[in-house]
This record gives C-alpha cells, sequence and structure tokens, in this order.
C-alpha cells in the first residue's frame, strides 16, 4: 500500500541497492522501495528470479501460474507497494521489473498488485490517495475487464481474463 506522504525525515535506510533503497518509516513501521536514480518508461530496473514457489499465495509471492506463487529475489524488491495508479511492472514472462512511467530518484517504485494476482491472499483497502484508486484490492479476479483494459497486466491475468469471459 503506497504511501507516498511518507518524508523521508520520518524513515531509516534499511537496505542499498545500486539502483534504490528501501525505507522503513519510523512510525509505521511500513518499508517502501524508492528509486536512486531516473527511470524512463520502459527502463529495466532490475531482473528479478524465483526465490521460493508456493501452490498457494501470500501476502510476499508474485502469482506466475494457477497454483504456482513465487518469492522475489532479489528480496528487496517484495517492498515494492501497490498503488492504482503505479510505475512499474512485474514481467513474469521476461522475469524483468519494468518502468511504466519516468520515475524520478527519490521517487517510490509501485505496481498493480491485481497486474500478476488473480486471487489475493490478503486483500485490503488501498490508500495509495490517487484519483483513481480502486478502494478494495482483492485480485483481478474481481474487477470488471473495463477497469483492468487501463493497466499492464501478466500473461497469467490476461489468459484469466480470457477464460472468465
Amino acid at each position: 500500500m503506497a504511501d507516498n506522504n511518507l518524508s523521508q525525515f520520518n524513515t531509516d535506510v534499511v537496505f542499498t541497492a545500486p539502483y534504490a533503497v528501501v525505507l522503513k518509516n519510523k512510525t509505521t513501521g511500513q518499508q517502501q522501495l524508492n528509486a536512486t536514480i531516473k527511470f524512463n518508461s520502459g527502463d529495466l530496473i532490475s531482473p528479478f528470479y524465483a526465490g521460493e514457489t508456493h501452490s498457494t499465495p501470500n501476502y510476499l509471492t508474485v502469482q506466475v501460474g494457477e497454483h504456482t506463487h513465487i518469492t522475489l529475489q532479489p528480496s528487496h524488491l517484495q517492498y515494492i507497494n501497490h498503488s492504482c495508479k503505479p510505475n512499474a511492472f512485474f514481467n513474469t514472462d521476461t522475469m524483468e521489473l519494468i518502468a511504466l512511467d519516468t520515475i524520478e530518484a527519490g521517487e517510490e517504485i509501485t505496481f498493480f498488485y491485481p497486474s500478476t494476482e488473480w486471487k489475493m491472499d490478503q486483500p485490503f483497502v488501498c490508500q495509495c490517495g490517487k484519483p483513481e484508486c480502486l478502494q478494495l484490492i482483492q485480485g483481478a479476479a474481481y474487477l470488471s475487464n473495463e477497469i483492468l483494459q487501463h493497466y499492464r497486466l501478466t500473461n497469467f491475468i490476461q489468459e484469466q481474463i480470457l477464460q472468465k469471459v
């Protein structure tokens, strides 16, 4: 759940990568991944791979198949929070995290959870604060095709949508 109002004065840096830092809010304990360099739309932010594979989802996994959910490696990618106006996308076919828009140095990196998740293990009320906020985030299965057409989705999610019709 992205909170773009976090003040850097109220955060600790808990991990540093060449292109990003994990920040931890001192008050809430929430962590997020922020870019340390600028990315343009289409840029590769990071390759990733499966750490562990699970048959059921949990709050740390990304869905890559009907009964296949992976933990992300490098592990700092798990701190990419949800936004209803994401600036990044997990391409699970190429195993690349891609910038959807320009991401400035210092900006939080976010993705749209339903872009990879059909039915989420832990639905939540979104607090991204974006005008297009969908409020309840449960997975792509619970969103209309009209809403989903505004997002880049993994091939797995696109296949699930076709089966739903």
